[in-house]
């Protein structure tokens, strides 16, 4: 090959030609050289098995799982815990894996190498059949679990025991997050409940101190206060008709008295007749102030209808005694009539009434002062009660959020240890295999082909670039500077006429004599 001049399909089809035999040779001989090599290994076992992810029993819009969603992560957790060293050593402990290397290799270096040997492979809904690119989101169908061991046998077997380990630890790790989950929110709760009892109770100790000043009773107090004033005028009134009542009693027992003492002395200053004339006149006066029913109006007419009875009566009396014109004179010491003595009980019911009133009254003056203070401390304790309303709103609101958790967590646990929430079932348990993973003898092939064709092609390679005969009218060209004329082709042989088949070295030199010839 002449360095330096560009090469056509043509020149690399006769350097091909040339070096065919320096490409085919290796390329034979490295798929036998690997087959050996592969004869010569020891073989290894993959058992496999499917696990298939089986969605809970009652949908989550029902009962939403406490333990999480993040499936891959969870998966990736428990693959950490199963493939740890105090998992894995007594698996290679019972069934004697790596056991020419116990005594040459720490524990470590087993648990590791076995490590290597197990492959967990999640399986997506990409490759299923029939499936859509994006069908059901995310979620995960199932994985395979695959061991690889120099027996098919125990291959078989602690596939088996991890596909189990797998089952086992979900199970174990989704109860453990259940109850986890809901001891934390039992214990959340009961701090919730523990502030919310001091905010209620915060709150009926302010509402219990400022009694008809919250803003809320703003309303009720003002109506309270309209009553009491109402209250306060109907007293006043009463008040005025005690007055009344007493200047008309007492003037009518002054009456009394007096026709009662002239009668025993033998005057008569006043006479029943003027008596009830005095009250008829009094009684004109109420009605035109009030009426009929009210109680002045009603006990006037009754003193009136008494009044007239007596009058009578004393007549009868009269008539009785031949009709004697003037009465006898009462003896000394003599009792007081029923009239005025029923006069000064109501002169005494007048009183007490009054004392009453006046008692009344001052009640009712202190009650409309104590709401009108109430009333004006509306505006300073509402902002009060407004921060200890929120706190109280703030804690109610989060213990009734932890209260609704807490239900949740609770079907959530139950449903984790009656075993309905999301399970791992064994598809296809793990099969014994029949042919050696590895090694692989058509992947050996494969590999040997290749490396013999990178080596004859590079050998070949080499020689071209070493060789620096001229080939054809363009190597001497390129190589003289100058136009070829002609070729002459070698006619004569020593042989006879027959080729001979010289090694590529001699051919070499017999090709620069010719060459040499030629120029």
């Amino acid at each position: 090959m002449i360095s330096g001049r560009q090469l056509s399909v043509g020149d690399y089809l006769a350097i091909l030609r040339r070096r065919v035999w320096l490409i085919v040779i290796p390329a034979i001989l490295s798929p036998l050289v690997a087959l050996l090599i592969a004869r010569q290994l020891s073989p290894k076992y993959t058992s496999n098995s499917l696990i298939l992810i089986e969605q809970p029993k009652v949908p989550a819009t029902i009962v939403p799982s406490v333990v999480g969603d993040d499936l891959i992560a969870r998966l990736a957790n428990m693959e950490e815990q199963i493939l740890s060293r105090t998992r894995l050593q007594p698996l290679i402990e019972r069934y004697g894996l790596y056991k020419s290397d116990w005594n040459k290799v720490p524990m470590e270096a087993l648990v590791a190498e076995m490590r290597d040997d197990i492959l967990v492979k999640p399986v997506s809904f990409a490759n299923q059949p029939g499936a859509t690119p994006g069908e059901n989101g995310n979620q995960l169908p199932g994985f395979e679990i695959s061991f690889t061991a120099p027996n098919p046998d125990i291959a078989q077997a602690i596939c088996n025991e991890i596909t189990s380990m797998f089952i086992d630890e979900n199970l174990r790790l989704r109860e453990q997050r259940a109850e986890g989950t809901a001891t934390f929110i039992q214990t959340q709760l009961q701090q919730a409940k523990q502030k919310l009892d001091e905010q209620d109770a915060r709150l009926a100790a302010f509402k219990r101190q400022y009694f008809g000043s919250l803003p809320d009773q703003e309303q009720s107090t003002i109506q309270i206060l309209g009553t009491l004033t109402g209250q306060l005028n109907s007293l006043t009134d009463a008040m005025g008709r005690y007055q009344d009542d007493r200047t008309y009693t007492e003037s009518l027992l002054t009456q009394q008295v007096t026709a009662w003492k002239a009668a025993q002395t033998g005057s008569n200053p006043q006479t029943l007749q003027e008596q009830l004339s005095t009250l008829e006149n009094h009684l004109m006066d109420l009605k035109m102030r009030y009426t009929d029913d009210y109680p002045d109006v009603v006990k006037a007419k009754r003193d009136i209808a008494s009044l007239k009875k007596e009058i009578a009566q004393q007549a009868t009396k009269e008539k009785a005694s031949n009709g004697s014109k003037t009465a006898e004179k009462a003896p000394t010491g003599a009792s007081e009539p029923n009239s005025i003595t029923q006069l000064h009980a109501q002169l005494f019911a007048i009183q007490e009434g009054m004392e009453e009133n006046q008692r009344d009254q001052k009640r009712v003056h202190q009650q409309i002062a104590s709401y009108e203070a109430r009333l004006k401390m509306t505006p300073a304790v509402e902002q009060q009660y407004k921060d200890i309303t929120r706190n109280y709103q703030t804690a109610l609101d989060f213990y009734n959020n932890l209260l609704s958790k807490e239900d949740i967590s609770q079907m959530s646990s139950s449903l984790e240890q009656r075993q309905e929430g999301q399970q791992f079932v064994i598809l296809d348990p793990a099969d014994r295999p029949v042919k050696p993973s590895y090694p692989d003898k058509m992947r050996f092939a494969g590999g040997g082909l290749v490396v013999g064709l990178l080596i004859g092609f590079a050998v070949a390679l080499l020689l071209e670039m070493r060789d620096k005969a001229l080939q054809d009218e363009r190597d001497v060209e390129f190589f003289l500077g100058v136009p070829t004329l002609a070729m002459i082709p070698e006619v004569g042989r020593s042989n006879g006429g027959k080729k001979r088949f010289l090694p590529f070295w001699k051919e070499t030199q017999k090709d620069e004599a010719a060459s040499s010839r030629v120029g």
